[in-house]
Protein backbone atom coordinates (compact mmCIF):
# COMPACT_ATOMS: atom_id res chain seq x y z
CA UNK A 1 0.00 0.00 0.00
CA UNK A 2 1.38 3.70 -0.93
CA UNK A 3 1.05 5.63 2.51
CA UNK A 4 0.90 9.49 1.88
CA UNK A 5 1.17 11.81 4.03
CA UNK A 6 -1.09 14.83 5.30
CA UNK A 7 -0.10 18.58 4.62
CA UNK A 8 -1.38 21.77 6.46
CA UNK A 9 -5.32 22.86 4.62
CA UNK A 10 -4.10 26.45 3.04
CA UNK A 11 -6.25 27.96 0.23
CA UNK A 12 -3.28 28.17 -2.39
CA UNK A 13 -2.49 24.34 -2.11
CA UNK A 14 -6.40 23.28 -2.33
CA UNK A 15 -7.33 25.76 -4.78
CA UNK A 16 -7.45 23.01 -7.30
CA UNK A 17 -9.80 20.40 -5.69
CA UNK A 18 -12.41 23.88 -4.19
CA UNK A 19 -12.51 26.91 -1.67
CA UNK A 20 -11.27 26.80 1.91
CA UNK A 21 -13.55 28.02 4.43
CA UNK A 22 -12.19 30.23 6.94
CA UNK A 23 -12.75 33.98 9.16
CA UNK A 24 -8.66 34.88 8.47
CA UNK A 25 -7.31 38.48 8.37
CA UNK A 26 -10.32 41.05 8.26
CA UNK A 27 -13.49 40.79 7.28
CA UNK A 28 -14.99 42.08 4.10
CA UNK A 29 -17.53 44.23 5.65
CA UNK A 30 -18.53 44.70 9.57
CA UNK A 31 -22.37 44.25 9.60
CA UNK A 32 -24.85 44.52 12.42
CA UNK A 33 -24.52 48.01 13.65
CA UNK A 34 -20.75 47.17 14.02
CA UNK A 35 -20.83 43.78 15.99
CA UNK A 36 -20.60 41.40 13.30
CA UNK A 37 -17.43 40.61 10.74
CA UNK A 38 -18.41 38.99 7.61
CA UNK A 39 -16.53 37.43 5.26
CA UNK A 40 -18.04 37.70 1.92
CA UNK A 41 -18.93 34.96 -0.74
CA UNK A 42 -15.94 32.53 0.02
CA UNK A 43 -17.46 29.81 -2.06
CA UNK A 44 -18.17 28.86 -5.49
CA UNK A 45 -21.31 26.75 -5.26
CA UNK A 46 -22.78 24.94 -8.45
CA UNK A 47 -25.57 23.14 -8.21
CA UNK A 48 -26.39 22.47 -12.15
CA UNK A 49 -28.71 23.07 -14.18
CA UNK A 50 -31.08 20.69 -12.35
CA UNK A 51 -30.65 21.14 -8.50
CA UNK A 52 -30.74 23.50 -6.10
CA UNK A 53 -28.96 24.03 -3.03
CA UNK A 54 -29.93 21.86 0.79
CA UNK A 55 -28.50 22.04 3.88
CA UNK A 56 -27.93 18.63 5.72
CA UNK A 57 -26.53 17.52 8.85
CA UNK A 58 -24.01 14.57 8.71
CA UNK A 59 -22.49 13.41 11.67
CA UNK A 60 -19.58 11.17 10.67
CA UNK A 61 -17.84 8.42 12.76
CA UNK A 62 -14.17 9.62 14.24
CA UNK A 63 -11.44 7.71 11.82
CA UNK A 64 -7.90 7.09 13.64
CA UNK A 65 -4.95 7.99 11.53
CA UNK A 66 -2.71 6.00 10.08
CA UNK A 67 -6.59 5.61 8.14
CA UNK A 68 -6.66 3.29 5.05
CA UNK A 69 -8.76 5.10 2.59
CA UNK A 70 -10.58 2.41 -0.23
CA UNK A 71 -12.75 4.47 -1.73
CA UNK A 72 -13.16 8.31 -3.22
CA UNK A 73 -16.59 9.59 -5.06
CA UNK A 74 -16.92 12.28 -6.91
CA UNK A 75 -20.17 14.34 -7.67
CA UNK A 76 -20.78 15.62 -11.21
CA UNK A 77 -23.68 18.21 -10.87
CA UNK A 78 -22.66 19.69 -8.07
CA UNK A 79 -20.36 21.35 -5.30
CA UNK A 80 -20.10 20.19 -1.52
CA UNK A 81 -19.49 22.12 1.43
CA UNK A 82 -18.51 20.81 4.60
CA UNK A 83 -18.36 23.00 7.08
CA UNK A 84 -17.72 21.57 10.96
CA UNK A 85 -19.65 22.15 13.80
CA UNK A 86 -16.91 21.64 16.44
CA UNK A 87 -13.24 22.58 16.76
CA UNK A 88 -11.50 19.55 16.59
CA UNK A 89 -9.27 18.90 13.35
CA UNK A 90 -9.93 16.57 10.22
CA UNK A 91 -9.23 15.62 7.06
CA UNK A 92 -9.76 16.17 3.73
CA UNK A 93 -8.39 13.68 1.20
CA UNK A 94 -9.02 14.92 -2.83
CA UNK A 95 -7.74 13.70 -6.28
CA UNK A 96 -7.11 14.93 -9.76
CA UNK A 97 -9.03 13.34 -12.06
CA UNK A 98 -7.14 11.03 -14.44
CA UNK A 99 -9.21 10.67 -17.52
CA UNK A 100 -12.32 9.51 -15.32
CA UNK A 101 -11.01 8.25 -12.59
CA UNK A 102 -9.01 9.71 -9.40
CA UNK A 103 -5.31 10.75 -10.13
CA UNK A 104 -2.61 10.22 -7.17
CA UNK A 105 -4.44 11.41 -3.58
CA UNK A 106 -3.57 14.39 -1.46
CA UNK A 107 -4.25 14.57 2.12
CA UNK A 108 -5.04 17.72 4.25
CA UNK A 109 -5.28 18.41 7.89
CA UNK A 110 -7.89 20.82 8.54
CA UNK A 111 -7.71 22.96 11.29
CA UNK A 112 -9.99 24.14 13.84
CA UNK A 113 -12.55 26.67 11.86
CA UNK A 114 -11.90 25.56 8.41
CA UNK A 115 -14.42 24.31 6.06
CA UNK A 116 -14.54 23.47 2.25
CA UNK A 117 -16.02 23.79 -0.81
CA UNK A 118 -15.61 21.13 -3.26
CA UNK A 119 -16.21 22.28 -5.92
CA UNK A 120 -18.27 20.22 -8.71
CA UNK A 121 -16.55 16.52 -9.93
CA UNK A 122 -13.85 16.63 -7.67
CA UNK A 123 -12.53 13.26 -6.25
CA UNK A 124 -12.60 13.30 -2.84
CA UNK A 125 -12.37 10.78 0.43
CA UNK A 126 -15.31 10.11 2.80
CA UNK A 127 -16.15 12.73 5.31
CA UNK A 128 -13.53 11.89 8.22
CA UNK A 129 -13.46 13.26 11.66
CA UNK A 130 -10.22 12.47 13.24
CA UNK A 131 -12.33 13.14 16.78
CA UNK A 132 -15.71 13.03 18.39
CA UNK A 133 -18.49 14.96 17.35
CA UNK A 134 -18.35 14.63 14.08
CA UNK A 135 -20.72 16.86 13.11
CA UNK A 136 -21.10 18.78 10.11
CA UNK A 137 -23.60 21.54 8.40
CA UNK A 138 -23.42 20.22 4.54
CA UNK A 139 -24.58 22.32 1.34
CA UNK A 140 -24.74 20.52 -1.45
CA UNK A 141 -26.92 19.48 -4.72
CA UNK A 142 -30.45 18.40 -3.88
CA UNK A 143 -32.00 17.34 -7.10
CA UNK A 144 -33.69 14.13 -8.73
CA UNK A 145 -30.86 12.91 -11.30
CA UNK A 146 -27.49 11.16 -10.20
CA UNK A 147 -24.88 12.91 -7.95
CA UNK A 148 -22.70 10.01 -6.90
CA UNK A 149 -19.62 8.36 -8.75
CA UNK A 150 -17.63 6.14 -6.48
CA UNK A 151 -14.04 4.15 -7.21
CA UNK A 152 -12.59 1.62 -5.36
CA UNK A 153 -9.20 1.94 -4.78
CA UNK A 154 -7.29 -1.08 -5.44
CA UNK A 155 -5.03 -1.00 -3.35
CA UNK A 156 -5.98 1.53 -0.95
CA UNK A 157 -4.03 4.63 0.03
CA UNK A 158 -2.65 4.83 4.06
CA UNK A 159 -3.29 8.50 5.14
CA UNK A 160 -0.72 9.64 8.10
CA UNK A 161 0.93 12.57 9.36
Amino acid sequence: MTTIRTQPLTADAFAPFGDVLQATGQPDRIINAGFCGRWHDRAHLDFGPDGRAGISIFDAQPRPLPYTCDLLERHPEGSQAFIPMHQNEWLVIVAPDAGGAPGRPLAFLAGPGQGVNLHRGTWHGVLTPLHAPGLFAVIDRIGDTPNLQEFKLDPPIVVDR
